[in-house]
């Protein structure tokens, strides 16, 4: 039965030939964000030397996306990345020449090693049970890596949980020998290794009444027998980031030292086995930050002054010495804050930048300093570099990278993280590229149609004088000859547009973009929750546009736009450039929530208010002041409304005109809008409707209508709606030639509940999908599902009267394993065949919404998912596929025939073959021809959109997540496309030859009927 099973898939399967990868797809690897606050995680240059005497460089980050990667400096791309599982999140990374080593889990529970250029895995090992990891604020605290010295063969000391140090050979991985603190129920929580030839020493902070104390313990190398252990008079206010552990890797005549950051004075500590040593004090001035900038192994950091202004100290042998203070540095309205970082040459000499904007001249400016030129007493180098603020917001992090081909002269490369995510590579003055990281966080992304080539080179021609619209239009008749050739030519040679074509543009990079004969080319339109907005080209993943939100009146204290939905307000088929509008929150620093729109056009990222010039950060409008409730799209004819629910229930609309409101007073009757309610443990779905009185405070007010509790053990975890697709047909015709209609219910909405956070994590918690009429809160469908360890995994969505839910099934039973379980039901109307309720235009309070026929069955899935989406089409003519984005991944399509829940169970009669039912098999194929993606790996991917094309056999897919990734499906072929191989040219030569065979015989039959008419 499997064996027709697979034949039958094969048979109708859209597969993806090797030679449309590419083409027809294409695919965005990304490595996020990269994590700028802890210097155990920053991004660095890294230089790995061979024994040839060659090097090579890289830059290597851990991110926000919990992924390790080396990025190639010379042009951006990725060397290498490995992406780490959700809950093994990276805590550090520590490179040595050919090695990176990472230290990821809670407390530290794993550790691995990679080669830094070709990020093959050497070593992974377990160091503890993650469960039994102790979790610190931040999570950081507490775990440390170091390098042992060349006498220790390079080997790697680790500390986890913040008591616990191991020596661990960095060829296998295996542990030399372990330490572990006596009192490990103590105040004290170390954080720091220093390897030395004589000792590692270990460095905490033990809590007291109103700061920290800082402690210190020294072991042996060799055998980690304790040393010595105590703790140093101290009193540290802001815990390790006043912290800086200082040695010189150059020379080892120089003591390591400690130093701290205490009363705005900056004191030391010379590490010695014995900890015998005093601590001095820096006279002279007053502090109020210490910055280890990456070059402490070298030596030196930076310490901030009360004006701001920047010191570079360096350690020496007579203890800690002021080697240069950074000119005009002090904290000025004209500039920014500075931005210190360190970097090395090829020679291992340290260097340190200072980068700052001057608001003034509008640009960035560098001054790198490099201590050992101009016969040691420091050389300083500047220059200023255009970075585009408005573009790519602030710098908020940089890594330094230098070299010294002449004696005064010093070149250095900047890697800059900004606040919208993007990562750049300068080299001096020069811009190199640009990585968008951004986009691995997108919030909301919608597909928009594009306007017809000449439609869209036309755009901004409404208020062109006569004159100059009759010279464009004679310009454009210039090209009817060749159009006139180019017909005859593909009506001869039947060289037309094939479905299986690229559609990325090749001509003139300034055309503004256009849609291609199928509509398979749109924009993506995406926002992110680093503040920017992007226009996607979605023929080949380029940005057409991006733009930075403003902050409006936050600009003054800070704050954060975090994107929350978006609405394609305009079409082309309005006659005019698409628009959309995104809803978005915006959190200030001091505490206030607003909620604020932004209206852009789609094709351009310009303000579609007109408020916003196109160098300029894009503002928005404040609609509510108050956080959001829910927002949704009113589709009112041309007009289309974006309604707006803030927290006491009332109703904004935007744009607020006297048309928009007559159209919203229109449809008022027929809105039912449920929301989620009520605390923790008592959650609860609400429906709500808006009268058509206006309250005093000159809104519509949302009262409750009904109310639909769920048990104290379940939480909501998602409410999801059908989608405004077409649909159509109204009914499945049985092979006895009998109908089973759809129910349509307008106002169904589906509900996954999970174990509340209130309640303790219990194996025996459960959770659950349901199906709810939001007109008046009666439950349509309700299945309860088994959770994993408390937690709840389930994926689901609703099309047309089509539920799939996907989930983790740790059941086991006589006939059961554990696995994953997808689950497909549908719904009829009525309670049998031929039974029609009109389920789509029914009253809202009618009984007979809950009159329903379930059908239901579940499959055995291969594996887990973590985005779930069907397709989508002009007309809803073609059979719905789901896409899925697989753990392993993957991007994957599945008939709906294969998880038809009619599905017989015995061979199928005649009658079930005439509706294409093939018998039930538990088992869902993984058919690796359905695999979308091909051989890319799509990683982390969150969610996946589907939009129509103009051909009604294709949907655009459209996955995000870590990567992006975008290609097109046809469920059920592309049926309205003639296939590539049909002879065109045949047919035309034979119509033709007809055509000349009728001119010859016309006029013979003619004068035969004619001769045998004077003859009759």
């Amino acid at each position: 039965m499997r064996l027709l099973l697979l034949l039958l898939s094969a048979a109708c399967a859209y597969a993806l030939h090797a030679s449309e990868a590419g083409v027809l797809d294409w695919h965005k690897p990304q490595v996020g964000v990269p994590l700028v606050h802890s210097p155990a995680t920053v991004p660095s240059f890294h230089r790995r030397e061979y024994d040839n005497g060659a090097t090579r460089s890289v830059i290597l980050t851990a991110t926000q996306s919990n992924v390790l990667a080396a990025l190639n400096p010379a042009n951006g791309s990725i060397e290498w990345r490995h992406v780490f599982d959700d809950d093994d999140r990276i805590l550090s990374y520590r490179k040595h020449n050919d090695v990176v080593a990472s230290l990821s889990g809670p407390g530290g529970a794993y550790l691995r090693l990679f080669d830094t250029i070709e990020g093959d895995l050497l070593v992974e090992t377990r160091l503890h049970s993650p469960g039994a990891g102790r979790l610190f604020e931040p999570e950081t605290l507490g775990t440390a890596l170091a390098f042992g010295t060349e006498e220790q063969a390079g080997d790697i000391f680790v500390l986890t949980d913040g008591h616990v140090l191991r020596h661990i050979d960095r060829r296998t991985g295996d542990v030399k020998w372990g330490w572990s603190a006596p009192d490990q129920t103590s105040l004290v929580i170390y954080s720091q290794i220093l390897a030395t030839p004589s000792a590692v020493y270990l460095l905490g902070l033990a809590k007291s009444l109103a700061s920290y104390t800082l402690h210190v313990t020294a072991l042996s190398p060799t055998t980690g027998d304790l040393i010595a252990s105590g703790d140093i008079p101290s009193s540290v206010a802001s815990g390790f980031s006043d912290v800086v552990v200082l040695r010189d890797r150059r020379t080892s005549d120089v003591e390591p030292r400690l130093v701290w950051l205490e009363d705005k004075a900056i004191k030391s500590f010379a590490l010695t086995p014995s900890l015998k040593a005093k601590p001095v004090v820096i006279k002279g001035a007053t502090y109020r930050s210490i910055e280890d900038v990456g070059v402490s192994e070298y030596g030196q950091f930076v310490a901030v002054q009360e004006d701001g202004s920047g010191r570079v100290i360096r350690l020496t042998s007579e203890g800690l010495k002021v080697i240069w203070e950074y000119a005009d540095s002090a904290t000025s309205p004209q500039r920014s804050e500075s931005i210190y970082a360190g970097g090395l040459d090829v020679d291992g000499y340290p260097y340190i930048a200072r980068v700052f904007w001057s608001h003034s001249f509008r640009q960035a400016s560098a001054h790198v300093f490099a201590s050992h030129l101009a016969e040691g007493k420091g050389l300083v180098t500047g220059f200023t570099f255009p970075f585009k603020t408005a573009e790519h917001g602030v710098i908020s992090h940089v890594a330094v990278d230098a070299a010294n081909p002449e004696p005064y002269r010093v070149l250095s490369r900047l890697f800059l993280t900004t606040s919208t995510g993007a990562v750049q590579l300068w080299q001096q003055d020069q811009y190199q590229w640009t990585r968008e990281e951004g986009l691995t966080d997108i919030r909301a992304a919608e597909l928009v149609e594009l306007p017809e080539r000449k439609i869209a080179s036309h755009v901004g021609v409404e208020q062109e004088t006569f004159g100059a619209r009759v010279r464009r239009q004679l310009t454009d008749a210039q090209d009817f000859p060749q159009y006139a050739v180019n017909f005859v030519r593909r009506f001869v040679t039947g060289s037309y547009a094939s479905a299986s074509d690229s559609v990325a543009p090749s001509g003139n990079a300034t055309e503004p973009p256009s849609r291609d004969t199928f509509g398979f080319r749109k924009v993506i339109v995406a926002a992110t929750s680093h503040g920017k907005f992007y226009g996607i080209d979605s023929a080949n993943g380029n940005i057409l546009w991006s733009r930075v939100f403003g902050l409006g009146w936050a600009a003054q204290v800070g704050g954060q736009i975090i994107p929350a939905k978006l609405f394609v307000t305009r079409t082309v088929s309005d006659g005019e450039d698409p628009q959309v509008v995104l809803v978005t929150q915006r959190k200030a620093n001091n505490g206030l929530v607003d909620t604020v729109v932004f209206h852009v056009d789609a094709l351009t990222g310009e303000d579609a208010r007109g408020k916003s010039s196109t160098g300029d950060v894009l503002q928005g409008e404040d609609v509510v002041s108050g956080p959001l409730v829910e927002a949704f799209l009113l589709p009112t004819g041309h007009a289309r409304v974006v309604v707006l629910l803030d927290e006491f229930l009332q109703v904004h609309l935007y744009p607020e005109t006297e048309e928009t409101r007559h159209a919203f007073d229109k449809v008022l009757p027929s809105l039912r809008i449920p929301l989620k309610s009520g605390p923790p443990g008592q959650r609860r779905l609400t429906g709500h409707q808006i009268p058509a009185q206006v309250e005093f405070t000159g809104r519509h007010i949302a009262y409750p209508t009904w109310s639909l509790p769920f048990p104290p053990t379940e939480d909501i975890r998602a409410v999801f709606a059908r989608p405004a697709d077409p649909v159509a047909s109204l009914g499945k015709v049985l092979g006895n030639r009998t109908t089973l209609y759809k129910y349509l219910n307008p106002n169904l909405v589906g509900v996954v509940t999970g174990p509340a956070a209130s309640v303790p994590a219990s194996k025996a918690a459960t959770c659950a999908v349901y199906l709810v009429d939001g007109a008046k809160g009666t439950v349509i469908y309700h299945s309860v599902l088994p959770s994993v360890d408390g937690e709840c995994d389930v994926k689901a969505m609703l099309v047309e009267n089509w539920l799939v839910y996907h989930y983790y099934d740790n059941e086991v039973g006589p006939s059961q394993a554990k696995g994953y379980r997808i689950v497909s039901v549908e719904l009829y109307e009525g309670h049998g065949i031929d039974e029609k309720t009109r389920s789509s235009d029914l009253a809202s309070l009618s009984n007979e919404t809950t009159s329903v026929s379930v059908y239901e069955q579940s499959y055995v899935f291969a594996r887990g998912i973590t985005a779930l989406a069907p397709t989508s089409t002009s007309y809803g003519i073609t059979i719905k596929d789901i896409i899925v984005a697989n753990e392993n991944n993957q991007i994957q399509s599945f008939p709906r025939r294969f998880l038809d829940p009619r599905r017989p169970k015995h061979k199928p009669t005649a009658q079930e073959m005439e509706e294409w039912l093939i018998q039930y098999d538990p088992v869902v194929p993984d058919d690796p021809k359905r695999v979308l993606s091909h051989n890319y790996q799509v990683a982390k991917t969150r969610r996946i959109t589907t939009s129509p094309a103009l051909l009604e056999s294709t949907s655009l897919v459209f996955a995000y997540g870590l990567d992006l990734f975008s290609t097109r499906v046809a469920p059920s072929n592309t049926f309205d496309v003639l296939n590539e191989n049909f002879n065109k040219a045949q047919l035309v030569f034979t119509i033709g030859g007809l055509a000349l065979a009728l001119s010859i015989v016309k006029p013979v039959v003619a004068r035969k009927r004619l001769r045998e008419r004077w003859y009759d």
